[in-house]
């Protein structure tokens, strides 16, 4: 019986050295960590790539050396890269962006995967790149039983599953392959936020203004448009345990990966680092040894300078 479980974590920029530090830990210390658990992918983008989806990076970008050597580095541990290349906005000018090619050239090796939203995209990576595994986003908003059950049957790797399903096990009974579907646990967004998808097609126009304006002098410069939702803009782990989507680490031991479910996405690309510590911490490791995990990881963050300590400036004592 298959009993893995396997999660994909978030970020190939920001999040690179906690995910490789979690990643050591979990092969050096796995007394601290849930049993059957396996890292299956860390998925995101080297920002700013016009192709991206689900979060805005503002306006970083990185150079050609960091993008071989993040996806070099996280291949040789054996875990692959996932590029979320959601936006639904792509038209067929879009596919000759120069820097999502060039991501996809680093990682053309056979091991690396591609989350896919718009069909012209899709079909462009099948095209150029039959090498990566296709995987159907959540950015897809699919949530009836017979539209999941009809994605499943396509040519797609892994199918993530719409948060909305979420802990209807009545409804996931019905899905017919469940070991291609993957669950995404900690959705920040409310259930059935109506604003969800207008969310990702503004993070399309965001990343356009914003990778345009790089062309432009900054008289000419168009202000990326901000973002504000009244719907989970400033949700945490703690708050989203009262939302009926909210997927506990007990209930994916106990009840998903029973029913055939083995894929399990912690969100959290743009997150803030500390926050997703705990994250990580909550749902990888083992609670009796989750305090001491948590400790462990931070100060090898610390020790590796990912994290800062800041203490006061020393200073001369003068009588006023």
């Amino acid at each position: 019986m298959n009993n893995k479980v396997r999660f994909h974590l978030p970020g190939l920029r920001y999040n690179y050295p906690l995910n490789m530090t979690i990643l050591s830990m979990l092969r050096q210390y796995p007394e601290f960590f849930r049993e059957n658990l396996e890292i299956a992918s860390f998925f995101g983008e080297f920002p700013t790539s016009l192709w991206n989806g689900g979060r805005f990076s503002n306006n970083d970008q990185c150079d050609a050396p960091f993008v071989q050597n993040v996806v070099r580095s996280i291949n040789a541990q054996g875990i692959p890269v996932r590029f979320t290349y959601t936006n639904p906005l792509l038209t067929e000018k879009d596919l000759d962006d120069d820097y999502c090619n060039f991501c996809m050239e680093t990682a053309d090796n056979g091991m690396n995967e591609v989350l896919v939203v718009s069909p012209v995209l899709e079909a462009y990576i099948r095209r150029k790149y039959p090498r990566y595994k296709i995987n159907s986003s959540t950015c897809k908003e699919i949530r009836g039983v017979a539209a999941v059950n009809e994605e499943l049957e396509k040519d797609y790797s892994l199918v993530v599953l719409d948060y909305n399903l979420n802990n209807q096990f009545e409804l996931l009974e019905q899905v017919v392959h469940k070991e291609k579907c993957e669950i995404l646990v900690n959705a920040c967004c409310v259930p059935d936020c109506p604003r969800r998808g207008e969310h990702y097609r503004h993070i399309a126009k965001q990343q356009e203004i914003a990778l345009k304006n790089r062309t432009l002098p900054k008289e000419k410069q168009t202000p990326i448009p901000g973002w504000g939702c009244e719907y989970g803009e400033h949700n945490t782990l703690y708050t989203i345990q009262k939302y009926p989507t909210y997927v506990s680490p007990e209930a994916i031991w106990e009840s998903y990966v029973p029913m055939g479910f083995h894929n399990f996405k912690i969100e959290g690309r743009t997150a803030n680092l500390l926050d997703l510590i705990n994250t990580y911490s909550f749902y990888l490791m083992r609670p009796e040894r989750r305090d001491e995990g948590r400790l462990l990881l931070t100060l090898n963050l610390q020790k590796s300078k990912v994290i800062s300590v800041m203490r006061p400036k020393p200073a001369l004592f003068k009588r006023p």
